[in-house]
């Protein structure tokens, strides 16, 4: 994710949280990891249709369809995720970006720096993990 209009700007905790210029940021990055997922899906969509069930061989053919499962699970978690990131621009739009959907704290930048999709603090995602596991081991 390059962000290249924002002529080399990284957010800082030394400014206002969630200024302007930190949404466009994060709005920006999220639009282009976004437009890169939906690049390599049609790129993988274009190979499956070019390559379906050419293999002759059962080997062959087992080998690539083991390849296109393990493929379209990849697409569909992309998809899921295409649905995050569209979320998090609306949240972007409505300048609810950055804040805890939990406790309402900010998120921290770095946090978000490494995953722009983040709804929740690191505190909040550990005590909604741990609540899961609590819940699903019982």
């Amino acid at each position: 994710m390059s962000v290249k209009s924002l002529n080399g700007y990284e957010p800082s905790e030394e400014e206002e949280f969630m200024n302007d210029q930190q949404l466009e940021y994060f709005r920006q990055r999220l639009v282009e990891w976004r437009e890169s997922i939906i690049i390599d899906s049609r790129e993988t969509l274009s190979h499956l249709q070019e390559d379906s069930l050419k293999e002759a061989d059962i080997a062959d053919r087992a080998s690539a369809e083991t390849d296109w499962s393990v493929e379209l699970r990849t697409r569909d978690r992309q998809r899921k995720l295409i649905i995050k990131i569209d979320a998090a621009i609306k949240r972007i739009e409505e300048k609810e970006y950055g804040y805890c959907e939990v406790s309402g704290e900010q998120i921290s930048l770095k946090r978000l720096q490494a995953r722009p999709i983040a709804t929740m603090t690191i505190e909040s995602q550990e005590n909604h993990e741990n609540h899961e596991r609590v819940h699903r081991d019982h």
